[in-house]
């Protein structure tokens, strides 16, 4: 299930992003990128759509993941369904 991050609080949009960026390791290239920054990119992607906070029913946990990345597996397992018309 899709949850739309402007029903999260900020603060709990904010630590879903800080886990998410702590758990995936992200490598920004060359330079160094702070916490804030990369906050502000995952935040960026979620809000245009090009990536989405989803709820796992069968795991029972919350994960930042690409919507292509998303449609490949909800296509794979069947896990994860979209319950809003627009996805």
């Amino acid at each position: 299930m899709i949850i739309p991050y402007q029903e999260l609080s900020k603060e709990a949009l904010t630590n879903l992003i800080e886990q998410f960026i702590l758990r995936e390791g992200t490598d920004y290239g060359e330079t160094e990128v702070d916490k804030a920054t990369k906050i502000e990119q995952v935040l960026g992607l979620i809000k245009s759509g090009e990536a989405l906070i989803v709820y796992s029913e069968l795991h029972e946990e919350v994960n930042i993941m690409s919507a292509q990345q998303f449609k490949q597996m909800q296509a794979e397992e069947g896990d994860y369904h979209i319950d809003r018309d627009e996805f």
